[in-house]
């Protein structure tokens, strides 16, 4: 597939970096469709740190959903995990901050989605470095296969703190399910699109662009320095907030349309190709 013409991209200060910060999301970005980072891939983010450029991934993942992948890839930073709702230190195993979804107004917005399409298979991300993702009868999670879907009633989703919820409808699809959801309870929630089968319900105000905030004043970098890479709708607050978005080949048609530039798909290294342009290896 063919690229966009990417926008002119000028050194963010006096000292020559075009970037100080790259913030790549994990599925459908850094990730190859069988989870993995490439040879390739490594390398260009090699060179960009090398360069003096920081590396943070930005994950809809909770840190313990992250945390296999992130040994994986040897990955021992800061990221910024569920949605933004987590700032983690991969290389502590540490959380810098968690925030929750309100339970009473979780299943106050539960209540009015419903209302509007019918019953929803829920799923609920427990708070916590050790929290499980709960499944109610109906869900299936469709994305990942690092950590275990625990299957409980539905009068124990929310018996503990949690971060989010996910929701599924038998006939709604994905856009369309984020869009009832969105209409019915977004005074109460957050509502973003994830990947395919992965609707979030979140603390209202919560984006990927939130935590990275966050994270990037712990790292001494602001918006203007940085550059993101992502390819689903809950990456667009992200995109917002930096100063030069990239989507992938396989973006959500939302992202593709707020991009900077439209790079190659995660398949075929397309964080790799950017950075590779940004950061010549000398």
């Amino acid at each position: 597939m063919s690229t966009t013409s990417p926008s002119p991209v000028s050194p963010s200060d006096g000292g020559g970096l075009p970037f100080k910060l790259v913030a790549t999301d994990l599925d459908g970005t850094l990730l190859s469709s069988s989870e993995t980072v490439t040879a390739r891939t490594r390398a260009a983010l090699a060179t960009a740190t090398a360069a003096g450029a920081l590396h943070i991934i930005v994950t809809g993942r909770s840190a313990t959903w992250a945390r296999p992948v992130f040994d994986e890839i040897g990955y021992r930073g800061i990221a910024v995990c569920g949605q933004g709702a987590q700032v983690y230190d991969a290389g502590a195993h540490k959380l810098l901050t968690s925030l929750t979804l309100d339970r009473r107004v979780a299943a106050l917005a539960i209540e009015k989605i419903e209302a509007e399409v019918g019953p929803l298979a829920i799923a609920a991300n427990q708070d916590g470095l050790e929290g499980d993702v709960l499944a109610g009868p109906g869900y299936r999670l469709q994305i990942g296969s690092e950590l275990p879907v625990v299957e409980v009633p539905p009068s124990e989703l929310l018996a503990s703190p949690i971060s989010k919820l996910y929701i599924q409808h038998h006939e709604l699809g994905d856009d369309a399910l984020a869009e009832a959801a969105r209409n019915a309870a977004g005074d109460l929630v957050g509502v973003v699109m994830a990947g395919a089968g992965v609707v979030e319900l979140l603390p209202l105000g919560l984006s990927k662009a939130t935590g990275l905030a966050v994270a990037a004043r712990r790292l001494g970098v602001t918006a203007a320095d940085t550059i993101a890479f992502g390819d689903m709708p809950n990456d667009v607050p992200m995109f917002g907030w930096a100063r030069h978005g990239v989507a992938m080949a396989n973006a959500h048609r939302e992202l593709l349309a707020v991009a900077d530039e439209v790079t190659l798909s995660n398949d075929e290294d397309g964080v790799a190709a950017v950075l590779e342009r940004l950061f010549p290896a000398l």
